[in-house]
Order: C-alpha cells, then sequence, then structure tokens
C-alpha cells in the first residue's frame, strides 16, 4: 500500500465528474487500499479518487473514527437513494486544507454500491447513515461529481472563504518548499 498525493483545488480533476467502474479488477482494489491509507496519514474522515488524480468513483470512509466498525468503508460507484432532513454542521476537506465552513446537507441518506471486503471481495451494499456518517458519504460523492464543499455556501461566502484559501495556499506552498529544501 502506498500514501498517495492529494490533489488541492485549482486542480482540474477535482472538477471533472468520476467515471463509473464497470468491471471491478485488481487495480481497482489497490487503489482503494492506497487510498484508505492516504486517508488514515492526512486524519481525514473521507477521501474521493479525484483527490488522488484517479477520476473514477470510488470513495473510502474511515469508520473507525466514527465508531461504525472496525475498519475503512472502501465503496465503488455510491449512489444516493435516498435523503432526508437538513442540519448544518461545520466541514473541511483534505483538497482544501486549512478551511472550514458550515455546510448545510441532508441529516440522513441511504446510499447504495459496491464495497469491498476482505481485498478479493466486492458486495452489494446499502447504507442507511446519519449526521457526520451521512456528511461524510455525501461530501465524498459530491467530490465524485466535481462538486467542492465550497461550491455549497451562499456566494458571499464562497467568495471570501476562497480569497482566504489564497493565502493559506501560499504559506503551504512556502512550507512544503522549506520542508523539501531540508531533506
Amino acid at each position: 500500500m502506498s500514501v498517495l498525493p492529494i490533489r488541492i483545488i485549482g486542480d482540474d480533476i477535482l472538477r471533472q465528474k468520476a467515471e463509473p467502474i464497470a468491471d471491478v479488477e485488481g487495480e481497482h482494489i489497490k487503489l482503494a487500499y492506497d487510498m484508505a491509507e492516504t486517508m488514515i496519514a492526512e486524519r481525514g474522515i473521507g477521501l474521493a479518487a479525484p483527490q488522488v488524480g484517479r477520476s473514477v468513483r470510488l470513495i473510502v470512509v474511515d469508520l473507525k473514527y466514527l465508531e461504525k466498525g472496525d475498519s475503512p468503508l472502501m465503496l465503488i460507484n455510491p449512489e444516493i437513494a435516498y435523503i432526508e432532513g437538513s442540519v448544518s454542521m461545520e466541514e473541511g476537506c483534505l483538497s482544501i486544507p486549512g478551511l472550514f465552513a458550515h455546510v448545510e446537507r441532508p441529516e440522513k441518506v441511504v446510499v447504495k454500491g459496491l464495497a469491498i471486503k476482505n481485498e478479493r471481495k466486492v458486495v452489494e451494499v446499502e447504507i442507511s447513515a446519519d449526521d457526520l456518517y451521512a456528511r461524510v458519504l455525501l461530501h465524498e460523492i459530491d467530490h465524485l461529481d466535481g462538486i467542492l464543499f465550497v461550491d455549497r455556501l451562499p456566494l458571499e461566502e464562497r467568495i471570501s472563504l476562497l480569497a482566504k484559501w489564497q493565502k493559506e495556499k501560499e504559506k503551504l506552498l512556502s512550507s512544503k518548499k522549506k520542508k523539501e529544501a531540508s531533506l
């Protein structure tokens, strides 16, 4: 398994609609495990394939952190089957590091897809989720459709947040260069 580089806002792949996975192959399973390792290394609770440069419909969610199970959920071709309610909660994103905003999303969701189990077995699943678990699933599925959490904000707030991001991005790039120079 490998930790993959995270694509950040401004990378075109984050704005593309990801392609469905027709036939699950070993490369998809390896990608899912690499994504899980990347998500954990970056201290995230969810990650979508476009965030690591792959335009396929694959997400991982850290269920340990959400106290729903003992291994990350690896979901291929997730589809929203049902949503209910509405709640605002703070969100962030590994592709926009350092920025957070309150986003309105459905409170409950049912998602269908194919889950990777035991490195080789792929099974159909239907997941009912609420609160933070629902939010993470919806956030990651948005990534598969080229939508970032900032797109869900009112225009003024989005403009303000993206201006703040420009400053954060400069700091991030500066510290990355310093880190690389010291190696």
